[in-house]
């Protein structure tokens, strides 16, 4: 993979998207880009779906990033100018571990998360909440990837997290040839 890099990341919540994609970004040298940080304005207001999309589609123009999210009012946007698409297929277990630990932990150090907010355990009953979200989509999200990686080349499935460190291991090599 040489020239400009444009790869877009998605996967059940809690997979793993933001960390995979910052580390990638990192070892490209281009902007990172997470969705939820766009979408999600201060007191978890939505932002309105054509703002959402005219804000993506400046992003995506550009010639090399890496995007993580789901979002399927802008998917088009992004997969539309992606080189690859990479999906966190994970096990519902692991994803699940992996969200509930990640809520936790936010609930507990109320770290901000995008544009000010924070976790607060009394919304993980909510039926938007990523836990609740993660479990409930889970099964969908992986039929619906799965189908769209068998007819598209740049689709690349990723199943455990050795197989996301592999690719990562991968793309620095690609990185670093590009380079010299």
């Amino acid at each position: 993979m040489s020239g400009p890099h444009r790869i877009s990341i998605v996967g059940t919540s809690g997979s793993g998207k933001t960390s995979l994609a910052r580390r990638a970004a990192g070892l490209l040298g281009v902007p990172h880009v997470e969705l939820d940080a766009i979408f999600h304005l201060p007191g978890w207001t939505e932002l309105p779906e054509a703002e959402f999309r005219v804000a993506v589609a400046a992003l995506a123009g550009g010639p090399g990033w890496v995007i993580d999210g789901n979002y399927g009012a802008v998917r088009d946007l992004v997969w539309g100018r992606a080189d690859q698409i990479v999906f966190l297929d994970y096990e519902r277990a692991l994803v699940m571990r992996r969200v509930i630990r990640r809520s936790v932990a936010r609930a507990l150090d109320r770290r901000p998360m995008w544009n000010g907010n924070r976790e607060d355990a009394r919304e993980w009953i909510r039926a938007g909440h990523p836990i609740r979200w993660a479990w409930s989509t889970h099964g969908e999200r992986r039929l619906s990837y799965r189908a769209t990686a068998a007819g598209d080349h740049r689709v690349v499935l990723l199943r455990t997290p050795r197989d996301a460190e592999a690719w990562l291991a991968r793309l620095a090599t690609s990185a670093r040839g590009a380079a010299c």
